[in-house]
Parts: C-alpha cells; sequence; structure tokens
C-alpha cells in the first residue's frame, strides 16, 4: 500500500508559477512510476506528467510540454511538479498518482492516489 499526500495548490496570477509537492508513504517509493493528473470542473482526469523510478524518463502532456516539469526526490520519498507561464485553462485539482511499473498516460494503470490539491489561475 502507497499513501499519497499532495500539496502546493493555490490561487495564483495568469503567467505565475507553483510548485506541487506529493509525499508518499507507504510501501517501496523508490519502485514505483509516479504521475499527475488534474481534473477541472465537468471534465475526466487527465494526465499531465509522468516519472519512472529513477527520474531518467519523464513523460508529458502536450499542454504540459516547456511549461511544466516533473521531478523527484526518493531519498525524501517525494514528487514534485513545477509549474510556470499557468494559464486559466490550468485551473483543476491536480491529483499525483503511483503505479508499480513503468510511467504511462492512462489513468486507469495507476493503483494509488492523492487527495488532490486544488489550483486556480486568474486571468
Amino acid at each position: 500500500q502507497v499513501q499519497l499526500v499532495e500539496s502546493g495548490g493555490g490561487l495564483v496570477q495568469a503567467g505565475g508559477s507553483l510548485r506541487l509537492s506529493c509525499a508518499a508513504s507507504g510501501r517501496t517509493f523508490t519502485t514505483y512510476a509516479l504521475g499527475w493528473f488534474r481534473q477541472a470542473p465537468g471534465k475526466e482526469r487527465e494526465f499531465v506528467a509522468a516519472i519512472d523510478w529513477s527520474g531518467s524518463s519523464r513523460y508529458y502532456a502536450d499542454s504540459a510540454k516547456g511549461r511544466f516539469t516533473i521531478s523527484r526526490d526518493n531519498a525524501k520519498n517525494t514528487e514534485y511538479l513545477q509549474m510556470n507561464s499557468l494559464k486559466p485553462e490550468d485551473t483543476a485539482v491536480y491529483y499525483c498518482a503511483a503505479r508499480n511499473g513503468f510511467p504511462v498516460r492512462n489513468r486507469y494503470e495507476y493503483a494509488y492516489w492523492g487527495q488532490g490539491t486544488q489550483v486556480t489561475v486568474s486571468s
């Protein structure tokens, strides 16, 4: 079992930055692939970014490329999502997720989820 807790969300103006964190506990964190997803009101949860266990392979949604950076610190059992140049359309609840295997974009492949943190970008 892996427990995930997100933090770092908030209200920011368009063009601003936020860094989300996801603290993990439970089973061996270092062997899990990690992902970030988001869900806006009335929309399905969508893939944002994912990273493999070592941090050497990273994947991004087209909407995140060039603006967001996913990273992890296995010594701290923590995953991060640095978000720059934020846009109003980035407004959503952001979730971190973990799976035992390779990082993938399909949310149904992730077994463990955090409770989510709200990100609101004002225009």
